[in-house]
C-alpha cells in the first residue's frame, strides 16, 4: 500500500488495530449527553491523562467540549447497544441506557468496566480529527472485560 492510496485502503488497513471502545458524556442543560469513541488511550501517569479522537465533523463534540465535567466510560463486553445508541446520529441516545451523573457533571454508562472523571486538559489538530487530551481526576474499574472494535465489528477479550 502506498502513502497515496484512498481513504477506503486506509480504514481497512486500519480495522486491523484492536481499540477499546468508550462512552464519552455529561450533563448538559438538564439532560445527559454523549458519543462513542473507539480510541481511547492512556497518556501520562503523572499527571494522570488520557486521550481519544474525535472527526472534526462530528455535531456533539462540540456541545461536550465546554462541560466542567466529562464522564468516560470505558463500555463492557455485553454493552454493544450502548455504543450504536451512543453512535447514533438521531434520537435520544440515552432511552434505555442504565447511567448516572457525576456531582462535577461527568456522565457514566452504568455496567461499564472502567470510570474515568476527566476535564479537558487541550485538543490537538489531527488531519480530520482532533486529539483530545483529557486530566483524569477520579475513576474506578470493575472485573469486567472491555467491548472491542476489530475488523470492523465489536468483540471481547478471553481470559485464558
Amino acid at each position: 500500500m502506498s502513502l497515496d492510496s484512498p481513504v477506503r485502503e486506509y480504514r481497512t488497513l486500519y480495522a486491523g488495530v484492536p481499540a477499546g471502545v468508550a462512552a464519552v458524556c455529561a450533563e448538559l442543560g438538564g439532560a445527559p449527553d454523549g458519543m462513542a469513541a473507539s480510541s481511547l488511550v492512556p497518556v501520562s501517569l503523572d499527571p494522570p491523562l488520557l486521550s481519544f479522537c474525535v472527526q472534526k465533523t462530528s455535531r456533539t463534540w462540540p456541545r461536550l467540549r465546554y462541560a466542567p465535567h466529562l464522564g468516560v466510560s470505558v463500555l463492557a463486553h455485553d454493552q454493544e447497544p450502548a455504543c450504536a445508541a451512543l453512535s447514533a446520529r438521531e434520537g435520544d441516545r440515552f432511552a434505555g441506557l442504565a447511567w448516572h451523573s457525576h456531582p462535577a457533571g461527568g456522565v457514566f454508562i452504568q455496567g461499564a468496566s472502567a470510570h474515568f472523571d476527566c476535564t479537558v486538559e487541550r485538543e490537538l489538530d489531527a488531519g480530520d480529527h482532533l486529539i483530545v487530551l483529557l486530566r483524569v481526576h477520579d475513576g474506578r474499574r470493575a472485573d469486567v472485560s472491555p467491548l472491542i472494535f476489530h475488523d470492523s465489528s465489536y468483540r471481547t477479550i478471553a481470559r485464558t
